[in-house]
């Protein structure tokens, strides 16, 4: 039904064309945006034979990029140096270029506004400039997250500007990304690749290309059904969290261990899927997704009130976690967070990366700055703190050593991200109190009274 068992000889014209370029690996595929999404998949098409174009608009990363380094922890030097070294791989800033390109994948960011409303500037931006250069017989293909109707209402309007048709000149197709920085047991290869296109030429061209890098595809009946199936991973695990972060605040009024409660319920083989809970949701995705589908909603006069309670309780946490060191503060060391030193352990919004985007603990250092607190942070990843949209008083901080921790020179600690490069041990040591928003010290056999869950 979805071009499965699709070949070449099903198709003529500009698809039969594209297909032939494809399964012969002589398409060359220009991948748009050069982070976390499209440099590990322009990465993924090089190693499987296609000659690659890797576009972006920060020209300290086309630079970065043409030297053989990277600037993310999930793709290495030595793996950009030999993609650059085998002639399959090259970056630039000139989308010009994009005229030489059979297929187009666009990875840029969809964040959200101050209001929390779906932001598609980089989206729109992007779909302009591969207008200027569409010619017939090419494949456009976005994998940024965004909300069902996106690739056929906002897309498709721009890219069909200039007089060429989608499914008759040119195919467009919507499939989206879902890498996992920092889980090293899914690789862009091996995460199935769920695609949508705009008519079964555009899907099953769509199919081909990405069947030709990843090990399962798995195509589905229009973008909306793509852009859809994206959205809902997402706010699943969004309202799964929500909901063991509540309970982390009820358990905790009654003197119950949250954390115990979990690891005995997961023993359970049926009916039952373990959640964890944290300081709050961090990363592009799990904070910002949801609120992708209740602003569309709006349109269909539904209420996604689920989705919103889900949202603002896991907003909540980090004031949570704040109120959680003042009150332990208070009680073990007899004073406030006014003029306290506190240092902020992990600032990636997930362990063993280097990404701070929509990282709880920033707004935790932004919420003790605001109560008179005198705040460091330390991750062995981030080695400074940028200006975000949640943090602008601290751009520029730089993440001070263990030794500091170590020497006994701050109140208080609070962990945010369980790095597994933490001497957990000597951090307890050197610290008065740690609140522990992980169960990073149990899990590390720690115990100490100076150690508080939050």
């Amino acid at each position: 039904m979805f071009a499965a068992g699709v070949t070449v000889a099903d198709l003529s014209g500009h698809a039969g064309q594209l297909a032939g370029l494809i399964e012969t690996r002589t398409a060359r595929v220009a991948v748009i945006g050069m982070g976390y999404v499209g440099l590990p998949l322009a990465r993924r098409f090089a190693e499987a034979g296609f000659r690659v174009i890797g576009f972006d608009i920060d020209p300290e990363k086309v630079a970065a990029l043409q030297r053989g380094c990277s600037y993310i922890g999930t793709v290495s030097d030595e793996e950009v140096a030999a993609l650059a070294g085998n002639g399959r791989f090259e970056a630039t800033c000139d989308f010009e270029r994009l005229r030489q390109a059979d297929a187009v994948v666009i990875c840029v960011p969809t964040p959200l506004t101050r209001n929390r409303e779906p932001d598609l500037g980089a989206v729109k931006a992007t779909a302009q400039q591969v207008a200027k250069t569409l010619r017939p017989g090419q494949l456009v293909s976005l994998e940024s997250t965004t909300y069902p109707g996106t690739t056929r209402d906002e897309v498709q309007p721009i890219l069909e500007s200039g007089g060429l048709r989608s499914g008759k000149d040119f195919f467009l197709a919507y499939s989206p990304e879902r890498e996992d920085p920092g889980n090293p047991d899914f690789t862009t290869a091996r995460i199935p690749k769920v695609v949508g296109g705009d008519g079964e030429e555009a899907l099953a061209l769509a199919c081909k290309l990405y069947g030709s890098a990843v090990e399962r595809i798995v195509p589905v009946a229009s973008v909306e059904t793509a852009e859809a199936v994206k959205l809902t991973e997402n706010i699943f695990r969004c309202v799964n969290i929500a909901l063991v972060n509540e309970l982390k605040s009820v358990y905790q009024a009654m003197g119950i261990d949250v954390w115990d409660v979990i690891e005995a319920a997961k023993t359970k083989p049926f009916g039952y899927m373990p959640f964890y809970p944290g300081p709050g949701l961090g990363g592009h995705c799990i904070p910002v997704d949801p609120f992708y589908l209740t602003w569309k909603a709006r349109e269909y006069d539904i209420a996604t009130r689920f989705i919103e309670l889900a949202g603002e309780i896991n907003a909540r946490m980090p004031h949570l976690v704040v109120e959680r060191l003042a009150e332990a503060m208070d009680a073990k060391l007899g004073r406030g967070l006014h003029g306290a030193r506190i240092v902020v352990l992990g600032v990636a919004y997930k362990k063993n990366i280097e990404d701070t985007r929509e990282s709880p603990a920033l707004k935790i250092l932004d919420l003790l700055q605001s109560r008179g607190a005198e705040v460091a942070f330390h991750d062995p990843h981030v080695p400074s703190l940028r200006e975000t949209r949640l943090l602008s008083r601290m751009a520029g901080l730089e993440s001070v050593d263990v030794s500091v921790i170590q020497a006994g020179g701050f109140d208080a600690g609070v962990l945010c991200t369980d790095h597994d490069a933490f001497d957990l041990k000597a951090m307890v040591e050197g610290l008065p109190l740690l609140i522990d928003t992980r169960n990073a010290c149990a899990r590390a056999g720690l115990v100490s009274d100076r150690i508080v869950k939050a």
